[in-house]
């Protein structure tokens, strides 16, 4: 249905996209999370999420009719205008979807099964969960696990930058992160840090070991040190040209890269 006015209480969910603190406070207290795209929306819908509403701009209305008919959830039509009142930014995609979340599985349902695990702790940017999400599924990890103050790969922009990985690969967050390296090797992983020590291995040296569980920290400080120190082997990634360190997410991609055939 067109909607003209931008202040329609009926489009609540999709209000101030943009504002970080209001729309954690919003996704936490209505169990939603917005998927912004056609093909994002297409997989968040095909992994079994409830839509609770399809909003799309007036250009763009033919690329979501499809999904439109197919899920019992209203479609708003706005301006492009419109739109970009009410979201705070201009609807590049055309078509955003609010979807509601399921329940989150425990550590345990995740790694049933599971022989290679990203480890995330304390990576607070969505853009790089996304990113680091995305790489994993692309090359061949089973599961991510989070510590508590990771980011939340339901965020738009996470999901947005996973490109949709974020709503397939199955990830959990881990309730009682001081024990989770014994935890993880009680499971049978063995622990791998990835750090820019230049004392630490080489990853490229890395001989296969069954299940792989690998640790990456957060932005600026890395790991941890009761993580660097716990874990089974701290390994690097090895650079020349006088650069020390990458971005976390091109560093997980190169890493995850190196460790799916062992």
């Amino acid at each position: 249905m067109l909607v003209a006015d931008a202040g329609d209480g009926r489009l609540a969910d999709y209000v101030k996209l943009t504002d970080v603190h209001l729309r954690r406070s919003l996704e936490a207290a209505q169990g939603l999370f917005i998927a912004e795209g056609e093909k994002v929306i297409r997989r968040a819908v095909s992994a079994g999420y409830p839509v609770r509403s399809l909003l799309v701009a007036e250009d763009k209305e033919a690329t979501i009719a499809d999904v439109a008919a197919r899920v019992v959830a209203p479609l708003y039509v706005l301006s492009a205008a419109a739109a970009e009142q009410l979201t705070g930014y201009r609807v590049h995609r055309g078509a955003l979807a609010s979807m509601q979340r399921l329940p989150l599985k425990t550590a345990e349902e995740v790694l049933d099964g599971a022989r290679r695990v990203v480890v995330l702790e304390d990576i607070v940017d969505h853009a790089n969960v996304g990113a680091i999400f995305r790489c994993a599924a692309a090359l061949g990890f089973d599961a991510v696990l989070l510590a508590p103050r990771c980011a939340d790969p339901l965020y738009r922009r996470a999901v947005r930058v996973s490109m949709g990985a974020v709503l397939a690969l199955p990830y959990a967050r881990l309730t009682d992160w001081h024990a989770g390296i014994g935890w993880l090797r009680g499971r049978g992983f063995r622990v791998l840090a990835l750090t820019p020590d230049s004392a630490a291995v080489p990853i490229d040296q890395v001989t296969a070991y069954g299940e792989l569980a690998l640790l990456i920290g957060g932005e600026g400080n890395g790991l941890s040190r009761r993580w660097l120190e716990s874990a089974d082997q701290a390994v690097r990634i090895p650079m020349g040209g006088g650069i020390d360190s990458l971005n976390v997410a091109s560093a997980a991609a190169i890493a995850c890269y190196l460790l799916a055939g062992n």
